[in-house]
This record gives C-alpha cells, structure tokens and sequence, in this order.
C-alpha cells in the first residue's frame, strides 16, 4: 500500500510511504527537505516495521520548530497504517 502525506511545518512538501500487508516500510519518499540526510534516514527504515520507526522518529523537533521531517515521515506512517 502507498500513501501520500502532505507535510506541514517543514522544508520539505510530502511524505510517500510504501507499506507491505503486514506494515513493514518497503520505502519512504520525501519531496524536499535535506535530501543527503533524508537519503540516510530512508536507507535506514526500509525493512524496518512501521509502528518502530514512529517510536524512532516522533517527536523530533528541527530547530525552533515543533516538528521535523523524520517526525513528519512518523506521522505519514501512523496515517498510512490508520488506512
């Protein structure tokens, strides 16, 4: 299943999450953002399940800011599994 996530508060625009049938990240897409950290960040949560990487990533803040890419692509994935 993919998922399309607008992103709000961050640099970057959107968040497109593939999920397998039993909620393991097969890949993660940002449109925007720091591409050569958000590359690191994608490399690393494919293969991982969705429901660790929105332990991993939400709440983390960039900057005066309340949110942050990675817990943007958290709460693209909490949505994604909500479908």
């Amino acid at each position: 299943m993919t998922y399309e996530y607008k992103n709000r508060g961050v640099c970057s625009s959107s968040t497109t999450v593939t999920l397998s049938d039993d909620g393991v990240i097969e890949e993660v897409k940002v449109q925007g953002g720091c591409n050569g950290n958000l590359k690191g960040i994608m490399s690393l949560l494919k293969g991982m399940k969705a429901e660790e990487a929105i332990q991993k990533l939400e709440g983390i803040t960039c900057g005066r800011r309340p949110t942050s890419c990675p817990d943007q692509i958290a709460h693209a994935l909490r949505e994604a599994l909500a479908q």
